[in-house]
């Protein structure tokens, strides 16, 4: 990386994260946030460049180095989340859109319209209507991104806004549009053009194997003896990384090379390799089991599904007879529903219309007391699974719940698991759901256990992607949609 521009500090651009914050925002005496106000303001008003008038957008001067330069510094200079939160507000508030100039604008394109004016000036009419509607502080992330490091503090600064909206510190249109902006600019920036697909082994950068090891979200690497199983034999680890910062990971999959897709994480992330000498004639299928994005500013952009695209082509040219591909995915926020449901039929009156009467007979013998409000006792904790006889009762039960949360509870049409959405969205098939998949204590609280293998039929990945984008049309195995008719069959929802 070059040298770094006058006024900006290495604390703020070189990592990628700030330092740690306090636990919540602090409040400041009025007189003190009197002064930060007036400095913001101050500072907004001279970082923030003037839009310049249409005629002259191109031949108007790029704003002094500095100016952008004093943003990111005093960005940077505020620890606390709530001051953080505060400028990026008054930056979305105060330096959007000027609404009356696209009014104006969009009065003359329509006026133009009706006139039946030739092509050439009803273009030139649309394209200032454009102009009108790119927001001011889009011209400072412009120029930010020119400063050494800047594209990176940017990541950080949207980062911060995600996580300033998610603790509803400043809310509204304007910052959600300010997010988007700032999300359709990054995109951009790390479109796969500009994104190198590395492999990490043993004998990478000590560096970056800390980095992968401190990223994992899915499945936490325990120590180093667990790192070096998930880069050793029988195993493959690939990370993207942006051109301007080679070697640093963004987004990370981790792959296990297998005779037959996998149905148990356990067996993947725990159990050692059947030997320390790879053998090609034992490897029959590549399993995706764990994606993480390293950057939480780079939210929503599109780096995962690049990702597997581009192992897939990379393991097909390491193992040319290599024909199955498969995830095998945890399935977040299934207990959850599923404790919100039996919550709902306490409610009303201890009604239950998820099982089956066999079943209300044989879980209530076993819990000792009424099947709704016992079993969400028990799902609450992890102790439910050291009870076989339970085990065997809720399999049938929890499998066909847990095939009609995947495939049938739906967010404006779509899946509302974010992981079966994700692998959708690839062109996946929703293949297989497997019962005690993952007894790990994230397994067994967030998904009872149960995991799912989404497949990616290489030919079929385009028309899939096509029709669940576009009608929302789930593609799912005879496995799942028998579990599916089984719930309809026996639930009543």
């Amino acid at each position: 990386m070059q040298g770094l521009r006058p006024g900006l500090t290495a604390r703020r651009l070189l990592p990628l994260r700030f330092p740690p914050r306090p636990p919540g925002p602090r409040l400041m005496s009025g007189q003190a946030a009197g002064a930060l106000e007036r400095a913001m303001d101050e500072l907004l008003r001279r970082a923030v460049p003037p839009k310049p008038v249409y005629e002259l957008r191109e031949k108007t001067p790029a704003p002094a180095e500095g100016q952008c330069a004093d943003f990111v510094s005093f960005y940077g200079g505020l620890a606390e989340t709530a001051e953080r939160a505060e400028l990026l507000g008054r930056l979305a508030r105060g330096f959007g859109v000027d609404h009356g100039q696209v009014a104006e604008q969009s009065a003359g394109v329509l006026q133009l319209r009706q006139q039946q004016r030739e092509a050439a000036v009803l273009l030139q009419a649309e394209d200032r209507l454009r102009y009108a509607l790119v927001p001011r502080y889009r011209g400072l992330f412009h120029h930010i991104s020119k400063l050494d490091g800047g594209v990176r503090f940017l990541v950080q600064l949207r980062a911060d806004l995600l996580e300033a909206q998610s603790l509803k510190l400043v809310e509204g249109p304007d910052v959600r549009e300010m997010n988007g902006v700032l999300k359709g600019m990054l995109s951009e920036w790390f479109s796969s053009g500009f994104l190198n697909l590395e492999r990490v082994t043993w004998h990478s950068p000590c560096e970056v194997l800390q980095k992968i090891s401190e990223s994992e979200a899915v499945h936490p690497v325990k120590n180093w003896m667990d790192m070096k199983r998930r880069v050793g034999p029988y195993r493959r680890c690939y990370f993207f990384s942006h051109c301007s910062t080679p070697g640093e990971p963004l987004v990370v999959l981790h792959v296990a090379l297998t005779g037959d897709i996998s149905s148990n994480i356990q067996a993947i992330v725990k159990e050692s390799p059947p030997s320390e000498t790879e053998e090609k004639n034992r490897i029959a299928a590549a399993i995706f089991y764990s994606i993480s994005l390293t950057q939480q500013g780079l939210q929503g952009v599109e780096l995962g599904t690049f990702l597997i695209k581009r192992v897939v082509k990379e393991l097909q040219r390491e193992f040319p007879h290599l024909e199955v591909f498969s995830s095998l995915s945890p399935i977040p926020g299934f207990t959850k529903w599923l404790l919100g449901l039996l919550s709902s039929q306490t409610k009303e009156h201890g009604r239950n219309e998820l099982f089956t009467d066999l079943e209300c007979k044989e879980i209530s013998e076993i819990i000792g007391g009424p099947i709704n409000e016992a079993l969400k006792l028990r799902l609450s904790s992890s102790e439910w699974v050291q009870s076989e006889k339970l085990v065997r009762a809720l399999q049938a039960p929890l499998m066909r719940l847990c095939a009609w949360y995947l495939y049938g509870e739906k967010h404006r049409g779509y899946a509302l698991n974010p992981v079966a959405n994700f692998h959708l969205q690839n062109g996946a098939v929703l293949w297989r759901i497997n019962w005690m998949a993952d007894v790990s204590l994230k397994g067994i609280t967030s998904s009872c256990s149960l995991m799912a293998n989404y497949r990616y039929f290489l030919e079929e990945t385009g028309p899939n992607s096509t029709s669940y984008l576009g009608s929302k049309n789930i593609k799912a195995s005879e496995q799942v949609l028998s579990l599916v008719a089984q719930f309809q069959k026996n639930s009543k929802l």
